[in-house]
């Protein structure tokens, strides 16, 4: 699941003898001159004097602006008129420009090819939990950022509990949702159900409006965090990042109910929001979210950088179908370990080996 990683020999091809980059100015606000440099989620050097340079904040589909003191990826929506950027569309070292894959890419392709649809997911695969939870256990003893992308299947499937004692005990940085995580959360911290089923999968008398009771509490309390503090929410997902300091990113959805005070409805705000944290992943956990495990897929990098080397970045899928397992990974996020199997059965056996290990340590 985890490829070794070594860093590359710069005496080496095909870094020595490359010419320096190329950069041109924006000739209007986000509009790219034409042969500008498209990033992947792979480790990128590029070449300025005699240094080999890493851009920061990397992420695909993106390009390399030249700062003052340094190279940053960013989103071309963000530039401005004049701003320097990366050019050339080859990446072996041809154009000043390394795209590194080794020890990020498996299977028949190249060492440093970048390329979708390169890996196959099934359910007949055998978990290994044991691997997950030591991985788990190495990224919160050393001080990893753990990011979660949940969708509301995990709180329908009763895995809410886990999900809550993973925030509590320290494996979880970040959470990345959508509104009707938050929603269902609260509706059965305060009414008992989700969806307006019990914690048995019974239906309830009007259960069909429960959850915007629930939405409708919150937005009298003011916000998620006035609901915690005031005593509406007493339990379950947001009251322990509420309680624990946790930051969260709820966005929004054309289908929205309500939505919830704090839940950013501005696609690209979102983003943006969401993205401060996927540059500090040391890890991520999809489960049970195919839209947000695609949108927040195509934020992370493969890789993340501990003590000045890039190291691969642990990435997890949990999906009941192969579909959004192999979808995440045909857009990209080639280094996502996929299980298949539902939230509940998930995260249970993740929260009993995790608990395990632990103890063990």
């Amino acid at each position: 699941m985890t490829p070794s990683h070594t860093g590359p020999d710069f005496s080496r091809a095909p870094f020595a003898g490359a010419p320096e980059a190329r950069f041109a100015p924006l000739p209007a606000d986000g509009i790219l001159p034409e042969g500008f440099f498209s990033t992947s989620n792979l480790p990128t050097y590029v070449r300025l004097g005699a240094e080999w340079l890493a851009p920061t904040r990397p992420r695909m589909d993106c390009v390399i602006v030249r700062r003052p003191d340094h190279l940053e990826t960013i989103e071309p929506r963000r530039l401005r008129r004049g701003d320097m950027i990366a050019m050339g569309e080859a990446e072996d070292g041809t154009d000043g420009i390394v795209v590194y894959g080794e020890g990020f890419i498996g299977g028949s392709h190249g060492a440093n090819e970048f390329r979708f649809m390169s890996t196959e997911v099934s359910r007949e695969r055998p978990v290994n939990y044991e691997e997950l939870a030591t991985r788990l256990n190495e990224e919160r003893d050393r001080g990893g950022y753990l990011i979660w992308v949940t969708g509301p299947a995990l709180v329908h499937s009763r895995a809410r509990s886990d999900f809550e004692w993973f925030i509590n005990n320290g494996y979880v940085q970040a959470v990345l949702a959508g509104n009707a995580v938050a929603v269902h959360d609260m509706e059965a911290a305060i009414f008992g159900t989700t969806l307006g089923m019990t914690s048995t999968g019974q239906p309830t008398e009007g259960g069909h409006g429960t959850h915007m009771r629930a939405i409708n509490k919150v937005r009298a309390a003011g916000s998620i965090e006035a609901a915690v503090r005031s005593g509406v929410v007493t339990s379950g997902i947001m009251h322990a990042l509420v309680t624990r300091g946790i930051p969260y990113v709820l966005a929004g959805s054309i289908r929205d109910d309500g939505p919830l005070p704090g839940v950013i409805s501005d696609s690209l705000a979102a983003q943006d929001a969401m993205r401060e944290h996927t540059v500090l992943a040391t890890g991520a956990i999809f489960v049970a979210t195919a839209l947000h495990a695609i949108g927040v897929g195509n934020m992370l990098p493969a890789f993340h950088t501990r003590n000045g080397f890039p190291e691969p970045l642990m990435t997890i899928c949990v999906d009941q179908t192969e579909f959004v397992v192999n979808k995440l990974k045909d857009r990209g996020t080639h280094q996502a370990y996929g299980v298949v199997t539902n939230a509940q059965d998930f995260m249970h056996v993740l929260r009993f080996y995790t608990e395990r290990r632990r103890q063990a340590s």
